[in-house]
C-alpha cells in the first residue's frame, strides 16, 4: 500500500478520532487517505487554532490530540499550540507535510528544517525517510506523547515518501500500568508526615491527569491535611464543599503566606509540575521538607529537593500512605484566604455595578453552568479572576494554561472540548484581545456543529498588561485598541451575538446561550479597576494571618 495509507492506518490503530488541520500541497496524499478512514478531519481556519484544539482535546481525554499542517508556514503556525501542549503536559501528536527529500539539501521553496524547529518544544521530533519506519515512528510518537508525563511529539512527512509503497502494518499498542512505590519509602513518608506540625498538600495537574481525585480527597481528610491547588489543578478537590481546601495558589506574591506555605513545615506535592508554580516562590528560603508523589521523578531545582519521592500510580500510593497514618478527627481550621474569597463572591453576587465587576461575571457564569460543564479560560486579566474565584467541583471543568500560558487558546480549545464531550456545555472565557487572536475558528465551530458559548470580557485594551504596568510604573504604555461590533461580527458568521447592557442581563443571556444549538458570542463590558481590590484583599488576608 501507499505510505500515506499506512500512516492513516497507524493513526486508526492508535484510536484517533479527529485530526485538526489545514490541507496543503505537501500533505495531499494524507488528505486523500483520510477520505477512506473513519477518522474525522476537522478543517480549521488557522494552524494555530488546529494545534490548540488538539491541545485541549488531549488534556481533557488523556488521548493524544492530532493536528496536521503542510510544510513551511503551515508548520510554523503550529508552533505556539504545540509548545503550549508540551509545557502544559497535554498529549499531542503534530504532523507536517514536507518537501520531497530530493530538495531538502538545498535552498528551496518553503523548506524549513522542521525537526530542529520542533525539537525544543516537544518530547520527540523526527522525519520519516523510509516508508518502512512509519509504524515505529507513529507508535513511538504516541507512546511518548501519552506517557506518564505527557507532552507533544512531532512527525515530518516528506511528500515523496508519502507516495512510496510499503508492505508494513501498524504495530500493536501495548498498555502499561504504573507500579506502587517501595514500601520502605512509603513508611518513611508516613513517619515524616506524623512528625510534621503543619503539613500542607500542594496539588498539581498531574493529580488530575492520574484520575487520583478520589484518593487525594480521602488522604487529605484521613489525616486532616489542608490543601491548595495550582491553576491547572482546579477541581482536583471540590473548592467550596471541602473545608480543607484553601483555594488556588500561584497568583500573587502574597500566596506564599496566604496559601499557607509560610507556616507549613512540610509540603506534600502531589502531581506537581514545576511550571505551574515555581518552588522558589513557595519555598524561598529552601527550608521546607518536601514529599514528592507523582508518576515521574522530581525535576532538579535548588528550591525543590524532596526528602522522599513516591513514584508510580498516584492514587495507589496515596491509599498505601493513608494506611500507614492514624485517622484524625475533623477539627475546624480557619483559612483566612478561603473565607475572604467566599465573602468577596457573596458580596458581589447581587452587584448591579456597571461595567460589570469580575466577581459578578464569575458568579453568574458559575450559576448558569452545571457542575459537569467545562470552561476553557484564555490568558489575560480575566484568567487571574477565574483562577481564584471560579468554583470547580470536578476535575477538568476549568481548563487554564499556566505552563506556556498562550493567549488565543479559548475559542479553538472550546471546539476541541466540545468534540471530546458533546454532551457537556462548553464556555470559552476570554478577553477581547485573546478572542480576536483566533476568532476565525467561529466558522469552524458552526460548520462542525459544535455549539459553544464565547464569553468576552471586554475592556478595549490588554488589561493584564495595563494592570502590571500601572503597578510598576504608575502609568501604562500602548495597551489600547478598538474592537469591532462583536454582535455584528458574530452574525456575519451566522452565529448569535449578544451585547450585555446592564448587570442583570448576563445571567439570563448565559442560560439561553447554554441551551442553544449554535455558537453564541456574549460581549460583556468589564471593570478591571477591581484588580486593585483583589490585591488589597490579599494584603488584608496577609495582615490577618500575621496578627
Amino acid at each position: 500500500m501507499k505510505a500515506s495509507n499506512l500512516f492513516v492506518q497507524c493513526l486508526e490503530n492508535e484510536q484517533v478520532e479527529y485530526v485538526f488541520g489545514i490541507p496543503g500541497e505537501e500533505n495531499m496524499d494524507m488528505m486523500d487517505a483520510l477520505l477512506d478512514s473513519d477518522i474525522e478531519f476537522i478543517t480549521c481556519r488557522h494552524e494555530q487554532g488546529a494545534a490548540f484544539m488538539a491541545d485541549v482535546y488531549g488534556r481533557l481525554t488523556g488521548k493524544a490530540g492530532v493536528c496536521l499542517s503542510t510544510l513551511g508556514p503551515g508548520a510554523t503556525n503550529l508552533v505556539t499550540g504545540v509548545a503550549d501542549a508540551n509545557m502544559d503536559n497535554s498529549p499531542v501528536v503534530a504532523i507536517a507535510g514536507q518537501a520531497a527529500t530530493t530538495r531538502l539539501h538545498k535552498e528551496s521553496h518553503q523548506v524549513v528544517d522542521l525537526v530542529n524547529l520542533f525539537k525544543p518544544i516537544s518530547k520527540y521530533a523526527t522525519q520519516i525517510l523510509e516508508p518502512e519506519t512509519i509504524p515505529e515512528v507513529i507508535r513511538k510518537a504516541f507512546k511518548l506523547a501519552q506517557a506518564e508525563k505527557p507532552g507533544a511529539a512531532f512527525i515530518d512527512f516528506p511528500e515523496n515518501v508519502s507516495e512510496m509503497l510499503t508492505p508494513e502494518k501498524p504495530l500493536p499498542v501495548i498498555q502499561s500500568r504504573l507500579s506502587l512505590a517501595d514500601h520502605k519509602l512509603i513508611e518513611k513518608a508516613a513517619l515524616i508526615i506524623q512528625q510534621a506540625k503543619k503539613p500542607l498538600i500542594l496539588v498539581g495537574n498531574g493529580a488530575v491527569r492520574a484520575n487520583a481525585s478520589r484518593q487525594l480527597e480521602a488522604f487529605s481528610k484521613h489525616y486532616q491535611i489542608p490543601l491548595v491547588n495550582t491553576f491547572m489543578a482546579k477541581g482536583a478537590v471540590p473548592h467550596y464543599k471541602n473545608p480543607l481546601s484553601v483555594g488556588t495558589t500561584g497568583l500573587q506574591k502574597g500566596d506564599y503566606e496566604n496559601g499557607g506555605f509560610a507556616e507549613s513545615d512540610l509540603v506534600i506535592c502531589i502531581g506537581f509540575d514545576m511550571v505551574e508554580y515555581h518552588p522558589h516562590l513557595w519555598n524561598p528560603n529552601r527550608e521546607h521538607t518536601i514529599i514528592h508523589i507523582d508518576t515521574c521523578p522530581a525535576e532538579v531545582d535548588y528550591s525543590y529537593i524532596p526528602d522522599v519521592e513516591l513514584i508510580g500510580n498516584i492514587g495507589r500510593n496515596l491509599s498505601a500512605l493513608m494506611e500507614k497514618l492514624p485517622h484524625k478527627e475533623y477539627e475546624p481550621i480557619p483559612f483566612p484566604l478561603r473565607e475572604a474569597m467566599i465573602q468577596e463572591m457573596e458580596r458581589c453576587s447581587d452587584s448591579d455595578a456597571w461595567p460589570m465587576k469580575p466577581q459578578k461575571i464569575i458568579w453568574d457564569l458559575r450559576t448558569a453552568m452545571n457542575r459537569e460543564d467545562i470552561a476553557i479560560c484564555d490568558v489575560g486579566a480575566h484568567k487571574m479572576w477565574m483562577a481564584r474565584f471560579f468554583r470547580s467541583e470536578l476535575p477538568n471543568t476549568c481548563i487554564i494554561s499556566n505552563g506556556f500560558a498562550s493567549m488565543g487558546i479559548a475559542v479553538p480549545g472550546a471546539i476541541g472540548a466540545k468534540l471530546a464531550f458533546p454532551e457537556k456545555a462548553i464556555v470559552a472565557v476570554t478577553g477581547d484581545a485573546g478572542f480576536m487572536m483566533n476568532s476565525q475558528e467561529i466558522e469552524t465551530a458552526l460548520r462542525c456543529n459544535t455549539p459553544i458559548v464565547i464569553l468576552i470580557w471586554n475592556d478595549n485594551q490588554y488589561g493584564l498588561i495595563n494592570w502590571k504596568q500601572k503597578r510598576r510604573y504608575g502609568r501604562s504604555a500602548y495597551i489600547d485598541f478598538q474592537n469591532p461590533d462583536f454582535v455584528k461580527y458574530a452574525e456575519s458568521f451566522g452565529a448569535t451575538g449578544v451585547h450585555i447592557n446592564s448587570a442583570n442581563e448576563l445571567l439570563p443571556a448565559l442560560k439561553t446561550a447554554l441551551k442553544a444549538n449554535t455558537v453564541t458570542i456574549i460581549d460583556c463590558p468589564v471593570d478591571y479597576s477591581e484588580n486593585d481590590r483583589l490585591t488589597e484583599l490579599l494584603g488584608n488576608v496577609l495582615s490577618e494571618i500575621e496578627s
